[in-house]
């Protein structure tokens, strides 16, 4: 595990239990409200997610286990406050795609964010309708679907110019008032071409044949149109 107050990097062979134990739906999801919201309790946790306080209490001690989150300073004694102790979690996709386990968090880890993105696009139009947000946020918020044809190398040029430049503007804002929240979620999913099946590649096969027929048949009706005006 590579790991400093920013993020922590995830390697599928030092760190085998403790990806493990973030392979849980409850578990991403608690440890990314930690992160969003700040420190909370099992209880606070169970109201947000729909849970028991039993079973977040309990997942919260798997992820303090494994050294995703820790105990925070408590408002008072009676319960115990968590907090995550990074905000991001990374991995090699390379590195991951290499082991079962790695495939399984990774797949799960990107259907959790895409989760994310519904439940704060919900949020997001709840909060601009509310007025909790300025008109300011309303032309620059949005999601874009995009489809370009990249190559590999272009794909990854463009992460990394991505992360340079949030790095800066998060750098930049970090202690203007005007700040807020932001969503980020972007993804590079390269899509093969699609293969066309034997059924249809029967269908055009017989279309092909149809169409060939009827050429055939309009040249035999425009020859004998031809001898009929001549005779």
């Amino acid at each position: 595990m590579d790991s400093d107050e920013h993020g922590r990097v995830l390697d599928p062979e030092r760190d085998t239990a403790a990806l493990k134990a973030l392979t849980h739906p409850l578990r991403i999801q608690l440890l990314g409200l930690l992160r969003q919201d700040g420190p909370a309790t099992a209880s606070e946790l169970a109201a947000r997610t729909g849970e028991s306080s039993a079973s977040t209490s309990y997942h919260l001690r798997v992820l303090a286990k494994y050294a995703f989150i820790a105990e925070a300073e408590h408002r008072d004694g009676r319960e115990r406050r968590w907090r995550a102790l990074h905000t991001v979690t990374s991995w090699s996709n390379e590195t991951m795609e290499s082991s079962a386990a790695g495939r399984a968090f990774v797949s799960l880890a990107r259907r959790r964010q895409i989760e994310h993105l519904e439940s704060a696009l919900v949020r997001h139009e709840t909060d601009m309708a509310a007025g909790r947000l300025g008109q300011e946020w309303v032309e620059p918020s949005g999601i874009s679907d995009l489809m370009p044809r990249l190559t590999a190398g272009s794909l990854t040029e463009l992460w990394e110019t991505i992360a340079r430049k949030l790095e800066e503007l998060t750098a930049r804002d970090a202690e203007d008032p005007r700040a807020a929240q932001v969503v980020l979620l972007t993804a590079g999913l390269p899509l093969a071409p699609r293969e066309r099946d034997d059924s249809t590649r029967e269908r055009d096969d017989s279309t092909r044949e149809r169409d060939d027929s009827t050429r055939e048949q309009d040249a035999a009706t425009a020859e004998d149109t031809a001898h009929e005006g001549t005779s």
